[in-house]
């Protein structure tokens, strides 16, 4: 069984932009090369139609995912979140007790995840750590590399 996947309304409305994208303009092109495939002549040894209908199925299969985790989505309502403590669709300021670096970071669910953009997942490690906590703590956040960091909360508000 399929866990919940757990989304911002931003993120659904993404996924939903995406799938919209693959169903329509993303088939229409992959059905336009096994067309132009066919025409080479004789299917049993022609490679671009097989390439051709290698990308349908994979295209067939990213479609399926997305749709699986729409149907199983549970979207963050930013309305009922409060600040009192850290939760996905929140943003969180940290310090690092250690350098006194500061960081923030937007926590959400992991089909949202993109550290580039500081949109941490509530699967992550820091994310993980964080999570449960209020302004003012401080959390133990166990790193992949073995390490350790000790993170100060400083700031909680609604994405």
């Amino acid at each position: 069984m399929p866990k919940d996947v757990i989304l911002t309304p931003q993120g659904l409305e993404k996924l939903q932009r995406e799938l919209d994208d693959l169903q329509t303009n993303k088939r229409r092109e992959v059905a336009e090369r096994i067309k132009e495939a066919r025409e080479f002549g004789d299917i049993t040894e022609n490679s671009e139609y097989d390439d051709a209908k290698n990308e349908q199925m994979m295209l067939e299969q990213k479609i399926a995912q997305l749709e699986e985790r729409l149907r199983s989505a549970q979207v963050i309502n930013a309305s009922e979140l409060s600040t009192d403590l850290v939760r996905v669709g929140v943003t969180v300021n940290v310090k690092d007790e250690k350098t006194g670096d500061s960081d923030k970071y937007t926590i959400v669910g992991s089909a949202e995840a993109n550290p580039s953009e500081r949109k941490l997942s509530n699967e992550s490690p820091v994310g993980k750590a964080l999570i449960g906590h209020k302004r003012g703590d401080t959390v133990d956040v166990a790193l992949p590399n073995g390490k350790k960091r000790k993170l100060k909360i400083t700031k909680i508000d609604v994405a």
